[in-house]
């Protein structure tokens, strides 16, 4: 085997080798050995099968075993004359030439390493900014809000009509084409006018209406993505009867009750405390925004730029493969047949991405060795909690919702997206 390696920078090697016929050839005779001894074919005794009928039956196959036992020599050499460890490559070895030869193979290999980064100076990288204010507006407005969560209904006793925000006691039964289906009746139901917890239209026909004895026709069709198939994209009626309109029964000066319901576990809880709560609340939703809209942008821009490294090409490229991936799924038939018999616009498309995954993975690496500068950890126990706590809020299988995760091979990135978040969260909050 011979060897040539080639230190493109401090993130990249490339390895020009020639392998020899007679080394493949004696790797493939070891395999039929090892083959044949365990092989068992009517009419020979184990381990006495002819190498020609071992060769016969499995040749391609053992030639591809042979090529790659040879190719895992040939990465352990070159990372032997290249004095690196295994475990700083990173990526899939991806090949410029591969071609057979008189029974050898004649390659160049593409090896890339994880960068050595040098992150002095990034904390000037974070952007001033100024601590959002809260006003006492907001704060009143919220609380309303916020007490409502918890306030009983009151019926309303004047004679008036259905507004939203109402909460209607109804009766009612739906039918598609003159007869009444299977789920669509329901009596003594309460229901928030306004919650878009019903199908689009029926809460909208129960304004206007009157608590009566009388049901009102109130025509509505269902989605075309209802789940059940019978009513999907179907005009129906549902008659409907408002037996009782009611409010939440918001105290200008909420109870002690209310207070404790709110806040819960709090020793001596009272509106002082919850007013504060409230007002930090707002505080990190507008600083959440801000640090999203403005800080996290201009920070992501001055370190891209003061820290600079090699980038390991493989993950480059595979960065690239991603974007690529995403365009042609989109693509017509008509679209993805002119671009496979025209590499050259293949190429030109992907040079189309290259920047913007360059910096992309740049980001990548700046993060997760900032994370260790600022010792921030998230174990994979704190993915899983965080991903059934999500299926949980969309009443999904949390299980089921897991395991769609693993199968598309996001948990990885969901992993460095909540590393980046608390990164960030800590950066830009330091010292205010």
């Amino acid at each position: 085997m011979q060897i040539k390696v080639n230190r493109t920078n401090s993130a990249n090697a490339a390895v020009e080798a020639t392998i020899s016929p007679a080394l493949l050839q004696k790797k493939e005779e070891k395999m039929i050995a090892s083959a044949a001894s365990n092989m068992k074919v009517d009419g020979f005794r184990k381990g006495k099968v002819p190498a020609h009928i071992v060769k016969a039956r499995y040749g391609k196959q053992l030639k591809e075993d042979a090529q790659t036992e040879a190719l895992r020599e040939l990465f352990t050499k070159a990372l032997t004359e290249l004095d690196i460890k295994a475990d700083l490559v990173v990526g899939e070895p991806s090949f410029s030439k591969f071609e057979e030869k008189d029974g050898g193979l004649e390659l160049v290999m593409k090896l890339s390493f994880k960068p050595t980064i040098v992150v002095e100076g990034y904390k000037e990288c974070v952007p001033e900014y100024k601590t959002p204010k809260v006003t006492k507006k907001e704060i009143s407005e919220r609380l309303d809000k916020t007490l409502a969560l918890v306030a009983e209904l009151k019926t309303v006793e004047e004679k008036r009509a259905v507004k939203s925000g109402d909460f209607v006691v109804i009766d009612f039964e739906g039918f598609l084409d003159g007869v009444a289906f299977e789920g669509g009746k329901a009596e003594g139901y309460t229901l928030e006018i306004g919650s878009g917890s019903f199908i689009p239209g029926f809460e909208d026909g129960i304004i206007g209406l009157k608590v009566s004895s009388k049901s009102k026709d109130i025509e509505v069709t269902f989605p075309e993505t209802y789940g059940n198939k019978d009513l999907a994209g179907k005009p129906t009626v549902f008659k409907v009867t408002v037996k009782e309109i009611k409010v939440k029964d918001i105290p200008e000066t909420p109870n002690e009750e209310m207070i404790k319901k709110l806040l819960p576990g709090v020793e001596n809880p009272t509106l002082e405390t919850l007013e504060g709560q409230i007002e930090d609340e707002i505080r990190n939703e507008k600083l959440a925004k801000l640090f999203n809209e403005d800080v996290k942008p201009k920070f992501v821009e001055n370190v891209l730029e003061k820290i600079t490294f090699d980038l390991p090409e493989n993950i480059v490229d595979q960065e690239i493969d991603l974007q690529m991936r995403s365009v042609f799924g989109k693509l017509s038939e008509d679209e993805i047949k002119e671009y496979s018999t025209n590499p050259e616009k293949i190429k030109e498309k992907r040079e189309e991405f290259r920047a913007e995954s360059e910096k992309s993975v740049k980001l990548t690496f700046i993060v997760d060795e900032l994370a260790k500068q600022e010792n921030i950890n998230v174990s994979d126990q704190e993915v899983l909690q965080m991903i059934y706590f999500e299926a949980m809020q969309q009443g999904a299988n949390p299980k089921e919702y897991l395991e769609y995760y693993e199968k598309q091979g996001v948990l990885p990135a969901i992993k460095m997206s909540i590393i980046e978040e608390r990164l960030f969260t800590k950066l830009f909050t330091k010292g205010k």
